[in-house]
């Protein structure tokens, strides 16, 4: 069952081009040693656990299906994690039919072929409620390490991924009070240093906006990747921790709270964060409660008296009719929703054309995707990216980069409006004030999306 999850997470790994996110950990893991020393000390520190490992991994190349690879690995060990921890709970079927319903989550087909850390936090995230409850089951020196090393994982993978820790905390017993939190509090020292260098970072997520309690009301689609699959496997949850609670004894009743804990306490968290901290909330940081909604929805479904096979076929089947139109959106090639091929072809460069591009970092995704005669990037200045971050050093001057071209492209992550109406993309103006006008303008289908431009002189 985790190879088949695997495999259903690398389906769509070939058809959705690259997003932003994952251009970067391109230019990130391509640095050397001492460069990416140098960006995480300015940008994404903590993901350079996740960069140090993509700078092996992209010395055997970068094409999109390599890139994706290890997160689609990461969905079938997370798969692997929830068939065992099933079997632990309650029986391997309940372990079989909960890996099942992770395969076809929406977000699962996401994460499990984007090229970032999202799939490894939810595979650690796994791996650390399994060897807590091996370590609770048999306390023992070499399993408490196994559970500590867990830990450590979940916290090098993604800086809130650890927000599923505290739920982890309900199964302190006496006895085990010193190992299981000696166990957690060492491996929980990646998140301490990570932390502090995300904190004095926060300026890189200065766009995230502040969001409020409403934000829990998509919950349930951000987990499932799609609202009516979402609900349906919530309802379920709900009956699954009923289930396991009725149907444990002592400490295993508390696990009911436990997964129910994994589930939704990271929201709440997160949202708290964002109020008295930074504002944080984006949904993909809490793709780590995608198992356990399946690992809840598997009891359930593992609960009943008879049937329970017919029953799982039935739930999958109607998950899957429930998420089809999900599941064809993020396999198509704007299903990242910066569709960069589309962008390519809008451009039909002459001669002596010009690009210029609305953000710096844009350009990493368009040297990457071209394979035909692009119009000259006047504002360049440097073949690699900034020390600091993904964008590149450029001229300041735009009207004198300009000078003797009659056209130029202009290329800009958001809507036509953001760009032409306003003031959020700089460069256009700058094009305009050097005596160029509109000619074309085009979207793409999604928001943000990018836009391409075309701008003749006057």
């Amino acid at each position: 069952m985790s190879l088949l999850a695997g495999i259903a997470a690398f389906t769509g790994t070939g058809s959705a081009t690259l997003n932003g996110d994952e251009l970067a950990t391109i230019s990130a893991a391509s640095r050397s040693l001492s460069g990416m020393w140098e960006l995480a000390r300015h940008i994404d520190g903590h993901f350079l656990p996740y960069y140090l490992f993509m700078h092996l991994w992209v010395k055997a190349g970068t094409a999109e299906l390599w890139l994706r690879l290890p997160s689609a690995v990461g969905i079938g060990v997370a798969a692997w994690f929830l068939v065992d921890l099933g079997r632990r709970l309650d029986s391997t079927r309940a372990g079989v039919i909960a890996a099942a319903v992770f395969a076809i989550l929406p977000s699962v087909s996401y994460f499990g072929a984007f090229a970032r850390s999202y799939a490894f936090a939810a595979a650690a995230v796994a791996f650390s409620f399994w060897a807590l409850h091996r370590a609770m089951e048999r306390s023992e020196v070499r399993r408490w390490v196994v559970y500590g090393v867990a830990v450590a994982l979940v916290c090098s993978t993604h800086l809130f991924a650890v927000l599923v820790l505290p739920a982890q905390l309900l199964l302190v017993r006496r006895g085990r009070v010193v190992p299981m939190l000696s166990a957690m509090a060492v491996g929980c020292v990646p998140a301490a240093v990570l932390g502090l260098v995300g904190f004095g970072e926060r300026h890189a997520i200065s766009w995230i906006p502040q969001r409020g309690p409403e934000v829990w009301l998509k919950f349930p689609k951000m987990a499932a990747g799609a609202t009516g699959l979402g609900v349906m496997l919530f309802a379920l949850a709900l009956v699954g921790a009923v289930v396991l609670w009725r149907a444990a004894a002592d400490e295993g009743r508390v696990w009911a709270f436990v997964l129910v804990g994994w589930l939704v306490l990271p929201p709440v968290l997160l949202l708290a964060v964002s109020q008295l901290v930074t504002p944080v909330y984006v949904d993909r940081y809490l793709f780590v409660t995608a198992p356990a909604l399946a690992l809840l929805a598997g009891l359930a479904v593992a609960a009943l008296p008879r049937f329970q096979v017919v029953a799982a076929v039935v739930v999958v089947l109607l998950g899957c009719a429930l998420s089809v139109q999900e599941h064809v959106t993020v396999r198509e090639e704007n299903g990242r929703f910066e569709n960069i091929p589309w962008a390519l072809r809008v451009i039909k460069a002459e001669p002596d054309d010009a690009i210029v591009y609305g953000q710096s970092q844009l350009r990493t995704g368009f040297e990457y995707y071209a394979d035909s005669l692009m119009p000259v990037d006047v504002l360049k200045t440097g073949e690699e990216p900034s020390p600091d971050g993904f964008g590149y050093p450029e001229r300041p001057d735009a009207a004198a980069a300009l000078d003797g071209r009659d056209r130029v492209w202009v290329v800009w992550r958001g809507s036509k409006q953001s760009g032409l109406d306003g003031d959020a993309v700089p460069r256009v103006a700058e094009v305009v004030k050097a005596g160029f006008k509109l000619s074309l303008a085009k979207h793409s289908a999604e928001l943000p999306g990018l836009t391409v431009a075309l701008f003749v002189r006057r």
